[in-house]
């Protein structure tokens, strides 16, 4: 798996202050996406298990509490990401007690394969679809356009 970007500390994707991980690689290239360098799987940086560790230091970092972590991209849940996906998320519920984890996904919840939900064990709030430009609106809190959905597993 690659990876974007890596915000140790944002207060932008999701409520409260927060470690915001952008992977690589989405299937849906939405229009209109505001992340389209995220598009190639193949581009940003190797995902290692250095920069894993790195994202749990920061979740227990004292200094500047941060309330979870936010999973982005591209998309979390492309079936090339599900493997380094699912074993951060993991890992984050067991060595960061009371972190929440928030994902967004172009996929839709009703068509998620049985590797997708197998990631969204570990996540507590899930955004679902695809950005709709035509229904974009910027206004909506956490979300691009209106169809997405956010949904508190």
């Amino acid at each position: 798996m690659n990876y974007q970007q890596y915000y140790p500390v944002d207060v932008v994707n999701g409520p409260g202050t927060r470690a915001t991980l952008f992977v690589s690689g989405c299937e849906h290239q939405c229009r209109g996406c505001y992340n389209q360098s995220t598009w190639d799987v193949r581009s940003g940086h190797l995902f290692d298990k250095a920069m894993e560790d790195n994202i749990i230091a920061d979740l227990l970092d004292t200094r500047i509490v941060r309330r979870g972590l936010s999973l982005s991209g591209g998309d979390p849940l492309l079936p090339a990401n599900l493997e380094g996906i699912l074993a951060l998320v993991k890992r984050v519920k067991a060595e960061c007690p009371g972190k929440d984890i928030w994902l967004w996904t172009g996929y839709v919840w009703n068509e998620l394969s049985d590797e997708q939900r197998a990631v969204l064990e570990y996540v507590d709030v899930l955004v679902d679809g695809k950005f709709e430009q035509n229904l974009a609106d910027p206004s909506l809190p956490y979300r691009g356009s209106s169809n997405q959905v956010i949904r508190f597993l």
